[in-house]
């Protein structure tokens, strides 16, 4: 075959000098987010020419970050992404889960709020059924715990007042905060999730317990019930 004519050739030698050519652009900041994939790829696939690769996760998920919050079994189905590649993938994605709630444990929420609205986009997004989490922070506002309330269906996921006290309750927590997800992007706040919010802080209230806030997570987009004037 004419490798010239070829766009998935793969020439050692070439290849190597096309890393290298991408290792200086990163250490200069001038690597495009495309290419940051095409390099972190070299070292999981390090014998293929992975551009071809990286644009096609580009394309299909539409960013760096959406790549990382795809589930493992629609990362497989790519071609060109094997089980290995995949849970690389994943582990990156815990990798950022972990240094957001580490963040969260050490300071009081409010000192950074992008930090809590990245962690709950990192959890949820990308998930293709609804899941509620509720957090539990302490007197100062660092995280207790973060619980997986419930799993559900593509629209639908239980909700146990009662367990969220109990909780509340053993773990002494001051404060909670209401974490749930659409799967469907774009998809605000519904009247059932309002009425469920303010349900659930009035319960609290009594307890000595405050509801910090709910958070939704649809797509991109993390929508606060607190700043929507809900609670």
């Amino acid at each position: 075959m004419n490798k010239i004519m070829d766009p998935e050739w793969d020439d050692a030698a070439l290849r190597a000098g096309h890393r290298q050519r991408l290792e200086d652009k990163f250490l200069d900041n001038k690597l495009s987010p495309a290419e940051v994939v095409e390099l972190w790829l070299c070292d999981v696939i390090p014998r293929r020419d992975v551009r071809p690769l990286a644009r096609r996760l580009m394309a299909k998920f539409g960013g760096v970050h959406q790549i990382l919050a795809a589930s493992f079994e629609s990362l497989k189905q790519m071609p060109g992404v094997g089980a290995k590649t995949a849970r690389r993938i994943k582990t990156v994605h815990a990798l950022h889960l972990l240094d957001d709630q580490e963040q969260l444990t050490r300071q009081p929420i409010f000192h950074d709020i992008t930090v809590l609205t990245n962690y709950c986009r990192n959890m949820l997004m990308g998930k293709e059924i609804e899941e509620f989490h509720v957090l539990y922070l302490d007197g100062d506002y660092k995280l207790l715990a973060d619980v997986t309330h419930s799993v559900g269906t593509v629209d639908f996921a239980q909700v146990y007042p009662r367990e969220i006290v109990q909780r509340a309750l053993n773990l002494h927590a001051r404060s909670i905060v209401l974490v749930h997800n659409h799967p469907t992007a774009g998809m605000p706040f519904s009247t059932p999730d309002i009425e469920l919010t303010t349900s659930i802080r009035d319960i609290l209230s009594p307890m000595g317990v405050e509801l910090f806030d709910h958070y939704l997570v649809a797509g991109m987009t993390v929508y606060s019930a607190r700043n929507l004037n809900f609670i």
